[in-house]
């Protein structure tokens, strides 16, 4: 008897404290709704074939995330290097084959200014540069994923025939805006 009056007060002392220490859990986006994003769509986006076409742009509560697509033709020399400050992306590769190298030693780097279509619609504030110092080489093909933290300077620097990707951009400091399914259609009637 003397133990179980001894484990109460244990009990009731390791909830207080568990309650005191513990968490609520709190949800990241509360009435957010998903979205969906047909095959049809993409492949209008593929026809178009430019580079960077943002094909959503979502608030997700606590971040947005973009959505994109992405064609690149035949690369022999190095194109510029871009860094985003505060977006970091996630390529997943369609098709074709590329050489991209990353790293956050850039050379001669450019703030591009504010008005740049990039910076405004795409990817927020960041640089250009000549090339990266100490980069990381990455082959890409079809079935590839890379991750792109913000801050991180990218250049492709081959790319044999062609390079398909869809981008995912994760904006935690809201910095392009937002671009829905009505968005999306009139962008694709008016190319």
């Amino acid at each position: 008897m003397k133990k179980a009056f001894l484990l109460v007060p244990a009990f009731a002392g390791m909830f207080f404290l568990g309650r005191l220490f513990g968490q609520e859990v709190q949800t990241f986006c509360d009435e957010c709704r998903s979205t969906y994003v047909s095959a049809e769509e993409i492949q209008e986006y593929l026809e178009v074939a430019s580079a960077d076409q943002q094909v959503r742009s979502l608030d997700i509560g606590g971040a947005q995330v973009q959505i994109a697509i992405s064609h690149r033709g035949r690369l022999t020399e190095p194109a510029r290097v871009a860094e985003h400050d505060l977006v970091t992306e996630v390529y997943y590769v369609i098709s074709g084959s590329a050489t991209n190298v990353t790293g956050s030693d850039l050379v001669d780097a450019v703030t591009r200014p504010p008005d740049n279509r990039a910076v405004q619609f795409l990817n927020g504030p960041g640089h250009n540069a000549t090339a990266i110092r100490n980069g990381t080489t990455h082959e890409l093909s079809a079935g590839d994923i890379l991750v792109i933290p913000a801050g991180t300077g990218h250049q492709f620097t081959r790319i044999d025939d062609h390079i398909r990707y869809v981008m995912i951009r994760i904006d935690p400091d809201k910095v392009v805006p937002l671009m829905d399914e009505a968005d999306s259609r009139e962008y694709l009637r008016n190319r």
